[in-house]
Protein backbone atom coordinates (compact mmCIF):
# COMPACT_ATOMS: atom_id res chain seq x y z
CA UNK A 1 0.00 0.00 0.00
CA UNK A 2 1.09 3.51 -0.87
CA UNK A 3 -0.12 6.92 -1.43
CA UNK A 4 -2.87 9.27 0.07
CA UNK A 5 -5.80 8.07 1.61
CA UNK A 6 -9.53 8.59 0.78
CA UNK A 7 -11.53 11.30 2.43
CA UNK A 8 -8.42 13.01 4.44
CA UNK A 9 -4.98 14.59 3.22
CA UNK A 10 -2.84 12.10 4.86
CA UNK A 11 -0.34 9.76 3.20
CA UNK A 12 0.56 5.80 4.08
CA UNK A 13 3.96 6.42 4.07
CA UNK A 14 3.87 8.88 6.74
CA UNK A 15 1.63 7.03 9.15
CA UNK A 16 3.93 4.01 8.79
CA UNK A 17 7.39 5.79 9.69
CA UNK A 18 5.32 7.94 12.44
CA UNK A 19 3.54 4.48 14.01
CA UNK A 20 6.99 2.80 13.65
CA UNK A 21 9.02 5.09 15.25
CA UNK A 22 6.91 7.09 17.74
CA UNK A 23 3.98 5.73 18.88
CA UNK A 24 4.24 1.61 18.70
CA UNK A 25 7.17 1.46 21.73
CA UNK A 26 5.69 3.13 23.76
CA UNK A 27 2.02 2.19 23.11
CA UNK A 28 3.79 -1.15 23.90
CA UNK A 29 5.14 0.10 27.17
CA UNK A 30 1.68 1.84 28.34
CA UNK A 31 -0.08 -1.61 27.61
CA UNK A 32 1.78 -3.71 30.13
CA UNK A 33 1.17 -0.91 32.83
CA UNK A 34 -1.46 -2.29 35.61
CA UNK A 35 -3.68 0.44 34.77
CA UNK A 36 -4.26 -0.52 31.13
CA UNK A 37 -3.84 -4.65 31.57
CA UNK A 38 -6.86 -5.22 33.64
CA UNK A 39 -10.08 -4.75 32.22
CA UNK A 40 -13.36 -5.29 33.51
CA UNK A 41 -15.95 -7.40 31.36
CA UNK A 42 -19.18 -9.17 31.47
CA UNK A 43 -18.91 -11.94 29.12
CA UNK A 44 -21.85 -13.83 30.00
CA UNK A 45 -24.36 -10.92 29.21
CA UNK A 46 -27.15 -12.76 26.37
CA UNK A 47 -27.30 -11.95 22.65
CA UNK A 48 -30.35 -9.81 22.79
CA UNK A 49 -30.62 -9.93 19.01
CA UNK A 50 -31.17 -13.74 18.16
CA UNK A 51 -30.85 -16.99 20.11
CA UNK A 52 -27.40 -17.85 21.32
CA UNK A 53 -25.47 -19.94 18.90
CA UNK A 54 -23.87 -21.32 22.05
CA UNK A 55 -20.18 -21.49 22.64
CA UNK A 56 -17.56 -22.15 21.22
CA UNK A 57 -15.54 -24.84 23.23
CA UNK A 58 -12.26 -24.45 21.30
CA UNK A 59 -9.44 -23.97 24.11
CA UNK A 60 -8.09 -21.69 23.15
CA UNK A 61 -12.11 -19.29 22.95
CA UNK A 62 -11.37 -19.57 27.04
CA UNK A 63 -10.40 -16.07 28.34
CA UNK A 64 -9.26 -16.85 32.05
CA UNK A 65 -10.50 -14.24 34.57
CA UNK A 66 -8.19 -12.60 36.83
CA UNK A 67 -8.42 -13.79 40.81
CA UNK A 68 -9.69 -11.04 42.83
CA UNK A 69 -6.39 -11.58 45.07
CA UNK A 70 -4.33 -10.12 41.72
CA UNK A 71 -5.93 -6.52 40.80
CA UNK A 72 -4.02 -3.68 42.31
CA UNK A 73 -6.03 -2.21 45.34
CA UNK A 74 -7.06 0.85 43.85
CA UNK A 75 -8.67 -0.45 40.94
CA UNK A 76 -10.69 -2.41 42.85
CA UNK A 77 -11.60 0.50 44.81
CA UNK A 78 -13.64 0.90 41.82
CA UNK A 79 -15.22 5.11 40.52
CA UNK A 80 -14.32 6.43 44.24
CA UNK A 81 -10.54 7.28 42.63
CA UNK A 82 -11.98 8.12 39.56
CA UNK A 83 -10.15 11.49 40.03
CA UNK A 84 -6.96 11.36 42.44
CA UNK A 85 -5.48 8.88 45.51
CA UNK A 86 -6.90 11.61 48.04
CA UNK A 87 -10.55 10.33 47.50
CA UNK A 88 -8.95 6.69 48.29
CA UNK A 89 -7.99 7.63 51.93
CA UNK A 90 -9.86 6.09 54.54
CA UNK A 91 -9.36 8.69 56.92
CA UNK A 92 -10.62 11.52 55.20
CA UNK A 93 -13.67 8.97 54.33
CA UNK A 94 -14.17 8.48 58.09
CA UNK A 95 -14.50 12.21 58.26
CA UNK A 96 -16.70 12.64 55.93
CA UNK A 97 -18.95 10.05 56.94
CA UNK A 98 -19.10 11.36 60.58
CA UNK A 99 -19.70 14.89 59.62
CA UNK A 100 -23.13 13.37 57.47
CA UNK A 101 -24.20 11.60 60.83
CA UNK A 102 -24.38 14.75 62.51
CA UNK A 103 -26.13 16.98 59.58
CA UNK A 104 -29.11 17.81 60.85
CA UNK A 105 -30.64 16.88 57.38
CA UNK A 106 -31.99 13.47 57.24
CA UNK A 107 -30.41 12.79 53.62
CA UNK A 108 -31.23 9.12 53.67
CA UNK A 109 -33.12 7.59 50.87
CA UNK A 110 -35.37 4.70 50.01
CA UNK A 111 -33.53 1.83 48.19
CA UNK A 112 -35.91 2.76 45.71
CA UNK A 113 -34.99 5.77 45.45
CA UNK A 114 -31.23 4.62 44.86
CA UNK A 115 -32.47 2.56 42.08
CA UNK A 116 -34.13 5.39 40.57
CA UNK A 117 -31.13 8.30 40.60
CA UNK A 118 -28.52 5.61 39.00
CA UNK A 119 -31.16 4.44 36.35
CA UNK A 120 -31.38 8.62 35.68
CA UNK A 121 -27.53 8.63 36.36
CA UNK A 122 -27.37 5.87 33.75
CA UNK A 123 -29.87 7.16 31.16
CA UNK A 124 -27.63 10.88 31.21
CA UNK A 125 -24.13 9.18 30.65
CA UNK A 126 -25.75 7.00 27.77
CA UNK A 127 -27.02 9.98 25.84
CA UNK A 128 -23.20 11.18 24.52
CA UNK A 129 -21.98 7.00 24.85
CA UNK A 130 -21.28 5.59 21.19
CA UNK A 131 -21.21 1.68 22.87
CA UNK A 132 -23.51 0.15 25.47
CA UNK A 133 -21.33 -0.21 28.58
CA UNK A 134 -20.99 -3.50 30.62
CA UNK A 135 -22.39 -2.72 33.98
CA UNK A 136 -19.32 -2.82 35.82
CA UNK A 137 -21.58 -3.72 39.50
CA UNK A 138 -22.85 -6.95 37.75
CA UNK A 139 -22.19 -10.08 39.47
CA UNK A 140 -20.93 -11.60 36.08
CA UNK A 141 -18.33 -8.46 35.40
CA UNK A 142 -15.10 -9.88 35.80
CA UNK A 143 -11.44 -8.66 35.34
CA UNK A 144 -9.27 -9.84 33.08
CA UNK A 145 -5.98 -9.48 32.55
CA UNK A 146 -5.49 -8.28 29.06
CA UNK A 147 -1.72 -9.39 28.80
CA UNK A 148 -2.34 -13.03 30.25
CA UNK A 149 -5.32 -13.47 27.02
CA UNK A 150 -3.77 -12.11 24.17
CA UNK A 151 -5.94 -11.76 20.87
CA UNK A 152 -5.15 -13.97 18.21
CA UNK A 153 -6.23 -16.95 16.26
CA UNK A 154 -8.66 -19.06 18.33
CA UNK A 155 -10.25 -21.22 15.58
CA UNK A 156 -13.94 -19.67 16.02
CA UNK A 157 -15.27 -19.00 12.34
CA UNK A 158 -17.85 -20.67 10.78
CA UNK A 159 -21.91 -19.59 10.18
CA UNK A 160 -21.88 -18.06 13.87
CA UNK A 161 -18.82 -15.65 13.20
CA UNK A 162 -20.44 -14.74 9.81
CA UNK A 163 -23.83 -13.91 11.28
CA UNK A 164 -21.78 -11.66 13.56
CA UNK A 165 -20.49 -9.53 10.86
CA UNK A 166 -23.21 -9.83 8.29
CA UNK A 167 -25.34 -8.13 10.71
CA UNK A 168 -22.97 -5.44 11.83
CA UNK A 169 -22.37 -4.28 7.75
CA UNK A 170 -26.36 -5.20 6.38
CA UNK A 171 -28.09 -4.05 9.12
CA UNK A 172 -26.28 -1.14 10.75
CA UNK A 173 -23.71 0.23 8.20
CA UNK A 174 -26.95 2.74 6.15
CA UNK A 175 -26.81 0.14 3.22
CA UNK A 176 -30.09 -0.49 1.44
CA UNK A 177 -30.03 -4.40 1.07
CA UNK A 178 -30.41 -3.95 -2.95
CA UNK A 179 -26.68 -2.93 -2.82
CA UNK A 180 -24.69 -5.97 -2.59
CA UNK A 181 -21.34 -5.24 0.17
CA UNK A 182 -18.22 -7.47 -1.22
CA UNK A 183 -17.72 -9.68 2.23
CA UNK A 184 -14.28 -11.44 3.09
CA UNK A 185 -13.16 -13.65 0.76
CA UNK A 186 -14.19 -16.79 2.69
CA UNK A 187 -17.82 -15.87 2.34
CA UNK A 188 -19.76 -17.53 -0.46
CA UNK A 189 -19.60 -15.43 -3.37
CA UNK A 190 -22.65 -14.11 -5.26
CA UNK A 191 -22.03 -14.61 -9.09
CA UNK A 192 -20.17 -11.96 -10.85
CA UNK A 193 -20.58 -9.19 -8.80
CA UNK A 194 -17.40 -7.99 -8.17
CA UNK A 195 -18.47 -5.38 -5.29
CA UNK A 196 -18.02 -2.52 -7.84
CA UNK A 197 -21.53 -1.32 -7.54
CA UNK A 198 -21.20 -1.44 -3.76
CA UNK A 199 -17.99 0.80 -4.61
CA UNK A 200 -19.97 2.91 -6.43
CA UNK A 201 -23.00 3.63 -4.41
CA UNK A 202 -20.34 4.25 -1.49
CA UNK A 203 -19.06 6.89 -3.15
CA UNK A 204 -22.29 8.69 -3.62
CA UNK A 205 -22.91 8.83 0.07
CA UNK A 206 -22.63 11.71 2.22
CA UNK A 207 -18.59 12.32 4.56
CA UNK A 208 -19.82 10.80 7.39
CA UNK A 209 -21.87 7.72 6.37
CA UNK A 210 -18.86 6.89 4.67
CA UNK A 211 -16.63 7.34 7.44
CA UNK A 212 -18.99 5.01 9.30
CA UNK A 213 -18.12 2.08 6.92
CA UNK A 214 -14.47 2.78 6.74
CA UNK A 215 -14.48 2.46 10.73
CA UNK A 216 -16.08 -0.48 10.67
CA UNK A 217 -14.02 -2.31 7.85
CA UNK A 218 -11.15 -1.05 9.26
CA UNK A 219 -11.82 -2.58 12.80
CA UNK A 220 -12.86 -5.91 10.73
CA UNK A 221 -9.25 -5.52 8.99
CA UNK A 222 -7.29 -4.80 11.92
CA UNK A 223 -9.16 -7.98 13.83
CA UNK A 224 -7.93 -10.41 10.40
CA UNK A 225 -4.65 -8.87 10.96
CA UNK A 226 -4.03 -9.76 14.48
CA UNK A 227 -5.26 -12.90 13.71
CA UNK A 228 -3.10 -13.44 10.67
CA UNK A 229 -0.02 -12.15 12.70
CA UNK A 230 -0.53 -14.55 15.89
CA UNK A 231 -1.59 -17.62 14.24
CA UNK A 232 -1.14 -21.12 15.33
CA UNK A 233 1.08 -22.81 13.53
CA UNK A 234 1.62 -26.13 15.00
CA UNK A 235 0.74 -27.92 18.14
CA UNK A 236 3.51 -30.61 19.14
CA UNK A 237 3.82 -32.67 22.75
CA UNK A 238 0.66 -30.04 23.60
CA UNK A 239 3.42 -27.11 23.16
CA UNK A 240 1.52 -24.50 20.84
CA UNK A 241 3.87 -22.44 18.45
CA UNK A 242 2.23 -18.81 17.25
CA UNK A 243 3.17 -16.70 14.42
CA UNK A 244 2.45 -15.09 11.41
CA UNK A 245 1.30 -17.36 8.67
CA UNK A 246 0.99 -15.77 5.61
CA UNK A 247 -1.12 -17.79 3.57
CA UNK A 248 -3.43 -16.69 6.13
CA UNK A 249 -2.98 -13.14 5.36
CA UNK A 250 -2.96 -13.32 1.32
CA UNK A 251 -5.99 -15.29 1.20
CA UNK A 252 -7.64 -12.39 3.39
CA UNK A 253 -6.06 -9.77 2.02
CA UNK A 254 -3.86 -10.44 -1.61
CA UNK A 255 -5.99 -8.19 -4.40
CA UNK A 256 -5.94 -11.40 -6.50
CA UNK A 257 -7.73 -13.44 -3.78
CA UNK A 258 -9.77 -11.03 -2.78
CA UNK A 259 -11.29 -9.30 -5.93
CA UNK A 260 -9.47 -5.96 -5.67
CA UNK A 261 -11.01 -5.82 -1.92
CA UNK A 262 -8.04 -6.31 0.57
CA UNK A 263 -6.22 -3.20 -0.46
CA UNK A 264 -9.24 -0.77 0.41
CA UNK A 265 -10.09 -2.92 3.39
CA UNK A 266 -6.31 -2.27 4.62
CA UNK A 267 -6.52 1.60 3.59
CA UNK A 268 -9.72 1.86 5.97
CA UNK A 269 -7.40 0.14 8.75
CA UNK A 270 -5.31 3.13 8.38
CA UNK A 271 -8.00 5.48 8.08
CA UNK A 272 -9.75 3.83 11.79
CA UNK A 273 -5.87 4.28 13.15
CA UNK A 274 -6.02 8.43 11.95
CA UNK A 275 -9.38 8.57 13.34
CA UNK A 276 -8.46 7.32 16.89
CA UNK A 277 -5.17 9.01 16.83
CA UNK A 278 -6.90 12.46 16.33
CA UNK A 279 -9.08 11.34 19.63
CA UNK A 280 -6.04 11.27 21.92
CA UNK A 281 -4.72 14.35 21.03
CA UNK A 282 -7.99 15.69 21.23
CA UNK A 283 -8.81 14.35 25.13
CA UNK A 284 -5.03 15.51 25.78
CA UNK A 285 -5.95 18.24 28.15
CA UNK A 286 -8.43 16.36 30.29
CA UNK A 287 -5.36 13.89 31.45
CA UNK A 288 -3.12 16.67 31.56
CA UNK A 289 -4.70 17.78 34.58
CA UNK A 290 -3.32 17.11 38.25
CA UNK A 291 -6.60 16.23 39.12
CA UNK A 292 -6.50 13.12 36.71
CA UNK A 293 -4.77 10.41 38.35
CA UNK A 294 -4.52 7.07 37.06
CA UNK A 295 -4.73 5.54 39.99
CA UNK A 296 -3.78 2.03 40.88
CA UNK A 297 -2.26 2.40 44.52
CA UNK A 298 1.25 2.08 43.79
CA UNK A 299 2.40 6.06 43.84
CA UNK A 300 5.59 5.99 42.02
CA UNK A 301 4.18 3.30 38.97
CA UNK A 302 0.67 5.91 38.67
CA UNK A 303 3.03 8.65 38.11
CA UNK A 304 5.30 7.09 35.67
CA UNK A 305 1.98 5.85 33.91
CA UNK A 306 0.73 9.70 33.49
CA UNK A 307 4.16 10.73 31.99
CA UNK A 308 3.88 7.82 29.83
CA UNK A 309 0.40 8.63 28.64
CA UNK A 310 1.34 12.42 28.45
CA UNK A 311 4.79 11.71 26.25
CA UNK A 312 2.37 9.25 23.99
CA UNK A 313 -0.57 12.91 23.62
CA UNK A 314 2.55 15.31 22.62
CA UNK A 315 3.34 12.66 20.37
CA UNK A 316 0.00 12.45 18.78
CA UNK A 317 -0.32 16.49 18.53
CA UNK A 318 3.22 16.64 17.08
CA UNK A 319 1.63 14.98 13.97
CA UNK A 320 0.73 16.56 11.14
CA UNK A 321 -1.70 15.23 8.85
CA UNK A 322 -4.73 14.75 11.16
CA UNK A 323 -7.83 13.82 9.39
CA UNK A 324 -10.27 16.67 10.41
CA UNK A 325 -13.56 15.96 11.69
CA UNK A 326 -14.80 19.53 11.79
CA UNK A 327 -16.29 18.44 8.18
CA UNK A 328 -18.61 16.41 9.77
CA UNK A 329 -22.32 16.75 10.68
CA UNK A 330 -21.28 19.94 9.76
CA UNK A 331 -24.59 21.24 7.77
CA UNK A 332 -27.91 22.61 8.77
CA UNK A 333 -28.12 22.49 12.73
CA UNK A 334 -31.28 20.33 12.27
CA UNK A 335 -30.09 17.68 9.54
CA UNK A 336 -26.58 17.21 11.48
CA UNK A 337 -28.08 16.86 14.69
CA UNK A 338 -29.97 14.00 13.34
CA UNK A 339 -27.99 12.29 11.26
CA UNK A 340 -25.47 12.58 14.46
CA UNK A 341 -28.11 10.78 16.34
CA UNK A 342 -28.59 8.33 13.88
CA UNK A 343 -24.38 7.59 13.77
CA UNK A 344 -24.15 6.94 17.53
CA UNK A 345 -27.48 4.63 17.46
CA UNK A 346 -25.71 2.60 14.56
CA UNK A 347 -22.64 2.26 16.92
CA UNK A 348 -24.27 1.86 20.04
CA UNK A 349 -26.26 -1.32 18.01
CA UNK A 350 -22.75 -2.46 16.96
CA UNK A 351 -21.46 -2.81 20.68
CA UNK A 352 -24.57 -4.89 21.58
CA UNK A 353 -23.77 -7.23 19.07
CA UNK A 354 -20.71 -8.14 20.30
CA UNK A 355 -22.53 -9.70 23.11
CA UNK A 356 -23.34 -12.45 20.09
CA UNK A 357 -19.92 -13.11 19.54
CA UNK A 358 -19.49 -17.05 20.64
CA UNK A 359 -15.97 -17.05 21.24
CA UNK A 360 -14.84 -15.73 24.36
CA UNK A 361 -11.57 -14.46 23.46
CA UNK A 362 -13.26 -12.78 20.61
CA UNK A 363 -15.85 -11.52 22.37
CA UNK A 364 -13.30 -10.30 25.07
CA UNK A 365 -11.66 -8.45 22.17
CA UNK A 366 -14.95 -7.23 20.34
CA UNK A 367 -16.12 -5.42 22.93
CA UNK A 368 -12.90 -3.95 23.93
CA UNK A 369 -11.88 -2.59 20.39
CA UNK A 370 -15.53 -1.36 20.17
CA UNK A 371 -15.68 0.23 23.02
CA UNK A 372 -12.41 2.22 22.02
CA UNK A 373 -13.71 3.47 18.80
CA UNK A 374 -16.76 4.61 20.84
CA UNK A 375 -14.97 6.68 23.31
CA UNK A 376 -12.84 8.29 20.45
CA UNK A 377 -16.11 8.89 18.80
CA UNK A 378 -17.13 10.24 21.93
CA UNK A 379 -14.18 12.56 22.52
CA UNK A 380 -14.52 13.68 18.83
CA UNK A 381 -18.13 15.21 19.43
CA UNK A 382 -17.31 16.88 22.62
CA UNK A 383 -13.97 18.61 22.16
CA UNK A 384 -15.93 22.23 23.30
CA UNK A 385 -16.65 20.13 26.74
CA UNK A 386 -13.34 18.97 27.32
CA UNK A 387 -11.74 22.53 26.13
CA UNK A 388 -13.72 24.01 29.27
CA UNK A 389 -12.80 21.79 31.43
CA UNK A 390 -12.15 23.29 35.37
CA UNK A 391 -8.43 22.41 36.29
CA UNK A 392 -8.85 21.67 39.72
CA UNK A 393 -12.00 19.37 40.26
CA UNK A 394 -13.68 16.85 38.78
CA UNK A 395 -15.48 17.88 35.72
CA UNK A 396 -19.48 17.84 34.80
CA UNK A 397 -19.86 18.37 31.10
CA UNK A 398 -16.99 15.75 30.07
CA UNK A 399 -16.20 12.32 31.88
CA UNK A 400 -14.35 9.02 31.29
CA UNK A 401 -14.91 6.35 33.33
CA UNK A 402 -11.33 3.86 33.73
CA UNK A 403 -13.49 1.25 31.62
CA UNK A 404 -13.11 3.79 29.00
CA UNK A 405 -9.44 5.16 29.01
CA UNK A 406 -8.81 1.28 29.56
CA UNK A 407 -10.49 0.20 26.18
CA UNK A 408 -9.10 3.95 24.11
CA UNK A 409 -5.74 2.97 25.13
CA UNK A 410 -6.00 -0.62 24.26
CA UNK A 411 -7.91 -0.19 21.04
CA UNK A 412 -5.51 2.03 19.63
CA UNK A 413 -2.20 -0.18 20.54
CA UNK A 414 -4.06 -2.74 18.44
CA UNK A 415 -4.02 -0.35 15.45
CA UNK A 416 -0.84 0.22 16.29
CA UNK A 417 0.21 -3.28 16.43
CA UNK A 418 -2.03 -3.87 13.32
CA UNK A 419 0.09 -1.45 11.40
CA UNK A 420 3.35 -3.02 12.57
CA UNK A 421 2.15 -6.42 11.84
CA UNK A 422 1.65 -5.11 8.04
CA UNK A 423 5.14 -3.79 7.79
CA UNK A 424 6.37 -7.42 9.18
CA UNK A 425 4.12 -9.27 6.30
CA UNK A 426 5.46 -7.01 2.97
CA UNK A 427 8.79 -8.30 4.61
CA UNK A 428 7.62 -11.77 4.97
CA UNK A 429 6.03 -11.50 1.05
CA UNK A 430 9.22 -10.26 -0.07
CA UNK A 431 11.47 -12.72 1.13
CA UNK A 432 8.81 -16.17 0.06
CA UNK A 433 8.68 -14.55 -3.70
Amino acid sequence: LTGVLDDCLCDIESIDDFNTFKIFPKIQKLQERDYFRYYKVNLKRPCPFWADDGHCSIKDCHVEPCPESKIPVGIKAGSSNKYSKAANNSKELEDCEQANKLGAVNSTLSNQSKEAFIDWARYDDSQDHFCELDDERSPDAQYVDLLLNPERYTGYKGPSAWRVWNSIYEENCFKPRSVYRPLNPLAPSRGGDDGESFYTWLEGLCLEKRVFYKLISGLHASINLHLCANYLLEETWGKPRWGPNVKEFTRRFDPAETKGEGPRRLKNLYFLYLIELRALSKVAPYFERAVVDLYTGNGHEDAESKALLLDIFRDTKSFHMHFDEKSMFAGDKKGAKSLKEEFRLHFKNISRIMDCVGCDKCRLWGKLQTQGLGTALKILFSEKEIQSLPENSPSKGFQLTRQEIVALVNAFGRLSTSIKELQNFKVLLQQTR
